[in-house]
């Protein structure tokens, strides 16, 4: 059974997702509700960078609930991709929420508004941040454990919290020092470390969405060329998520061997490969003789 099908990953990575959404929620609500309360726009900005955690968390439920559906007509390769589409549908929550802390930010700068900075503003931060910590933490492993590129991309969201809600401690620290333009500037900060999140997230979804190698054609030849019959192989392509694999490649074979005996190493080939790698999903086995250079050195006659 291949990963994408197995319920208990499926139910795994929604209590994973599902627990994660209430801690970003109320990190959000927190952040917000204090930002517009103390005028701080360095916390404002953060709370937003928050709250799209939340909103990312909602986008990935549906994206594994669709994801999970078995392969039909018209996705004979199951559904499988539509976890990797939900990651990149963070990327576009993240995009948002720049553009919404460089206005804030822009328009503090033109504003010159000095913020209120209070223990409480620490308090907030403080708890945030450490709540920010477990959650990345907890989702990283959960989405190593469970082979999710929607829980890595999402956990990677979560971290950028961590490096956000730093840069605004310090922004804090500095405002109560007398230097109130700090507030603005760690905005921008804030909005750097949110695209150097997205830039991850886009990079490793687009690698999956664009049939990028997944297992080294030299790994999957070791495993082939251990099967006795089989003399060479090439064409070797895999593709797909790394728990979700399929793989089509050629395997050469003597040129006399019977149709029953081919058909039977092609099967040997295919069941060493998923014992060896239980991530692959399928895999597609062409048989064909060697090429002629390669039947002169093995001793085959040429067909």
């Amino acid at each position: 059974m291949s990963h994408s099908a197995n319920p208990d990953r499926y139910q795994g990575i929604v209590r994973v997702l599902t627990r994660v959404f209430v801690l970003n929620l109320g990190v959000a609500a927190a952040k917000i509700v204090f930002g517009y309360w103390s005028g701080t726009v360095s916390i404002l900005s953060d709370g937003f960078h928050s709250l799209t955690d939340s909103a990312s968390n909602i986008v990935a439920l549906i994206g594994i609930h669709v994801s999970r559906r078995p392969a039909d007509d018209n996705h004979p390769y199951g559904h499988r991709k539509y976890e990797t589409m939900a990651a990149m549908a963070i990327v576009v929550f993240l995009a948002i929420v720049i553009l919404e802390v460089g206005r804030t930010a822009f328009g503090r700068l033109h504003t010159g508004r000095h913020p209120q900075v209070t223990p409480a503003s620490f308090a907030v931060m403080g708890v945030t941040l450490v709540v920010n910590l477990i959650v990345a933490r907890y989702e990283r492993s959960a989405g190593k454990r469970l082979a999710s590129e929607v829980l890595m991309a999402d956990a990677r969201h979560t971290r950028s919290d961590v490096l956000t809600s730093l840069a605004v401690i310090a922004a804090l620290i500095g405002i109560a020092l007398g230097v109130p333009l700090l507030d603005p500037l760690a905005a921008a900060v804030v909005a750097v470390f949110i695209g150097h999140a997205g830039f991850e997230i886009a990079r490793d979804a687009s690698r999956i969405l664009s049939d990028e190698m997944v297992i080294a054609e030299d790994d999957i030849r070791e495993v082939v060329m251990g099967v006795p019959g089989v003399l060479g192989c090439h064409h070797i392509r895999t593709r797909g998520p790394a728990d979700h694999v399929f793989l089509d490649m050629h395997v050469w074979m003597a040129g006399d061997t019977r149709l029953d005996a081919a058909h039977r190493l092609s099967h040997d080939v295919k069941d060493r490969l998923m014992a060896h790698y239980p991530r692959i999903t399928d895999a597609i086995i062409h048989i064909e003789p060697p090429p002629r250079a390669t039947r002169k050195v093995t001793g085959q006659t040429p067909a």
